[in-house]
């Protein structure tokens, strides 16, 4: 039981100050009157305090407070620092397993109070059992002390006594320096002391990529500066270090697109490279620096960044044999499009055409640049080849390199004609192995019977021509006959089929879409879509179908997103090396479908295709598990039904940002310390942490008058008259 006093409950605390201090001038005043006066002066100013305290009591009214209760060990957090950054190792243990063996040296410490063990990285924090074979590993890429002290004090019910912080001191927030401003707002809402463990303060032998910035967003075809942090520490000498800066691709060797080298100096150095992609989309970029032997963590030698390139324009090459109305009608759409900045040639004449002119500046027409052309392929975003034999006007030799564009990230579309696909001379070619429908050149190359095309299954899911599906439905206009060609290539998408002709067994491919290496392509073998804008078809649309297919072409070229069947992400933001990782498929509610997935590694790697299956919910959402990556660039394909594939390039890294800056920061941890009221000690000396008052339970508290009231205004009343009665005998009244 305990028994103390105090005022009564129901005067504010303003007024009781308030009445304190009047007191206080009133004695002040008292003292100042008497401070002349030798007769009477003691009794004057005995009865004036008297009254004064008399008076006070009356206004305040004490009361005597009783409470029974008992007394309980005081609550002690525990924060462990969650992030993959302490997995680092120190000798032959990891910072993460000194943290939780420090766990129980803190338990024994603090032995008398209720022990909460969180674990804090990014957002609020969590529950952790350092007992757990689970909790060998960190859950984090960030440590983010601000927001889990900022969630604490958000919590309702008993706060803490104290915090006690396990880590090596390198936080997201706060920052070095800033350890005051940043943790006010968050400190104030506890009010407790954040004690600090120092799990580790000799930094390894180090160097390491500790950033990398980009300037602006990436734009194909625009140079990209990157700016990138070097460090180097724990007595590594470094001088210069070489750096690299790769694309990763599918089935090729990754292209160098810029090097240096980093001069270090004082443990730090900075450099600028560009670099220019030509693809737009999802890219991965290696950069890696070459360190001194004896560095100690090799992960953080390397970063694989994950770039979204923009697309300012797309670039586009349009080469055509002849004038044809489908040739006049995709050149003059093309040239309208403000987006698609175009380069277009009609084949007019070949070298083998007599001009009977001594020299061509005197000719209108000039021979077609075919070599200037084909070596400068990589600036183009798309190549369009329309009706054009590769025999007559010299692409032959060139159609290697094409092949070669596609598979690093180009894009083709071979439209059809009397010269296009076995009758241009495309068979048995580098780019007939590209094009997503086998060629055969024996046999009836063309078949000029009008016909019209039908949808298949996998056409009338994909979004490429839902826009067109929206003018029209299912039908499609008269075709004026079509390239005989075969059947689809392993892994491609038939969009149209021929109603009659077949390849194999299956209706023959008329609008087909594939991919190749990093590259996409799209066979349509007739020429005859113009028929989309112009005709009796055309006029329910008002000519608009024309443009909403190549639109949808184009855009599904192009990786257009609103063109995709469905959408790949990884779960958790990130794909870290050797942890479990899961890809996440959404697509349109209402369309459940079975979802086959594959996963391969950018670059050269004959590591196995990994293959998954998984069956949509009614949400059009499923997480597909992938089990464990190693580090790397990784192109995931995902089909849903019988739509065309879903592409998402990533990376998965060992260490990523969590290892990029190896050094512990216990001064950090001192300041953090310091601004709390805490103490901070190393491992070995967490006996010298201050023990937390205990919490005392109140479960009964009686409050009972010392007087009553009228009885306190009474004695304040005597207490005024006997001061007044000695002032006037005094002679001060």
């Amino acid at each position: 039981m305990n028994a103390s006093w105090a005022f009564s409950d129901d005067l504010p605390q303003g007024v009781i100050w308030i009445a304190l201090v009047l007191g206080l001038g009133a004695l002040g005043l008292l003292l100042f009157e008497l401070r002349r006066r030798e007769r009477w002066g003691a009794g004057i100013f005995l009865t004036g305090l008297v009254a004064v305290l008399l008076l006070l009591a009356a206004t305040l009214r004490p009361v005597r407070v009783v409470s029974r209760g008992s007394v309980v060990g005081p609550r002690v957090v525990v924060l462990v620092d969650d992030s993959r950054r302490l997995e680092l190792k120190d000798g032959e243990q990891s910072r993460r397993d000194a943290a939780l063996k420090a766990v129980e040296q803190v338990k024994q410490r603090f032995s008398d109070a209720r022990i909460s063990v969180l674990g804090f990285g990014e957002g609020p924090p969590r529950t952790l059992d350092p007992q757990s074979a689970e909790e060998k590993l960190g859950h984090k890429s960030s440590s983010d002390l601000v927001e889990a002290l900022s969630s604490l004090g958000d919590e309702t019910g008993e706060r803490p006594r104290a915090i006690v912080l396990l880590s090596d001191g390198r936080l997201s927030r706060p920052e070095s320096g800033a350890e005051r401003e940043a943790l006010e707002l968050a400190w104030r809402g506890l009010g407790v002391p954040v004690h600090t463990v120092r799990v580790s303060e000799k930094p390894p032998r180090d160097a390491s990529i500790r950033a990398v910035k980009t300037a602006g967003a990436a734009v194909a075809h625009q140079p990209l500066a990157l700016t990138i942090d070097i460090g180097c520490d724990g007595g590594l000498a470094c001088g210069d270090v070489p750096i690299t800066v790769k694309e990763l691709r599918q089935g090729v060797e990754p292209a160098l697109l810029a090097s240096g080298v980093a001069q270090v100096k004082d443990g730090k150095a900075t450099v600028e490279l560009k670099v220019t992609l030509d693809r737009a989309g999802d890219r991965i970029l290696e950069v890696a620096i070459t360190p001194p032997s004896a560095d100690t963590i090799p992960a953080n030698n390397r970063r694989l960044l994950s770039l979204n390139v923009a697309r300012e324009r797309i670039r586009l090459l349009h080469v055509a044999g002849r004038p044809t109305y489908d040739v006049r009608a995709l050149r003059m759409w093309l040239k309208s499009d403000e987006s698609v900045d175009v380069v277009a040639f009609f084949i007019l004449r070949t070298e083998e055409d007599d001009t009977q002119t001594q020299s061509d500046d005197e000719l209108a027409l000039i021979p077609f640049p075919v070599d200037e052309l084909f070596m400068s392929l990589p600036s183009f975003d798309a190549i369009v080849l329309q009706d054009i034999d590769a025999v007559r006007y010299g692409i032959n030799p060139h159609l290697g390199r094409l092949a070669s564009y596609v598979e690093s990230g180009g894009g083709l579309i071979m439209v059809g004609g009397v010269a296009s696909f076995a009758a241009g001379g495309y068979a048995s070619t580098a780019i007939g192995r590209v094009l997503p429908i086998e060629l055969n050149d024996s046999g009836q190359p063309l078949d000029t019977e009008d016909f019209v095309p039908r949808y298949t299954r996998a056409g009338k899911a994909a979004p490429i021509v839902s826009g067109l599906r929206d003018l029209f439905g299912d039908d499609l206009p008269s075709m004026p006959g079509t390239n005989v060609v075969g059947g689809p290539r392993k892994g491609s998408v038939v969009i149209w089929e021929h109603p009659s002709l077949t390849a194999g067994k299956d209706p023959m491919p008329v609008l087909s879409l594939g991919e190749y290496g990093d590259g996409r392509t799209i066979a349509l073998t007739v020429d005859g879509t113009h028929r989309l804008g112009f005709g009796q078809l055309a006029t329910r649309a008002a000519g608009r179908g024309y443009g909403a297919l190549w639109d949808g072409l184009l855009g599904w070229l192009m990786r257009e997103p609103r063109y995709e069947s469905a959408r790949l992400e990884i779960v958790g933001g990130a794909c870290v090396a050797g942890r479990p990782t899961k890809l996440k498929l959404s697509t349109l509610p209402g369309n459940p479908g079975p979802v086959s997935l594959e996963l391969a590694p950018l670059g050269t790697s004959k590591a196995a295709v990994i293959e998954r299956k998984a069956q949509l919910g009614d949400e059009g959402v499923v997480e597909i598990d992938v089990g464990t990556l190693e580090a790397g660039g990784y192109v995931a394909r995902a089909r849903v039904g019988d739509a065309p594939a879903t592409r998402q390039d990533f990376a998965c890294e060992e260490g990523g940002e969590a290892w990029a800056d190896s050094r512990p920061d216990p001064a950090r941890m001192k300041a953090i310390a310091e601004v709390t009221g805490g103490t901070s000690v190393p491992l070995g000396r967490i006996q010298d942490l201050p023990r937390a008052e205990a919490t005392r339970l109140a479960t009964e508290r009686h409050v009972s008058a010392w007087l009553p009231a009228w009885l306190w205004s009474l004695l304040a009343a005597v207490g005024l008259g006997v001061h007044w009665l000695v002032r006037r005998r005094s002679g001060l009244v």
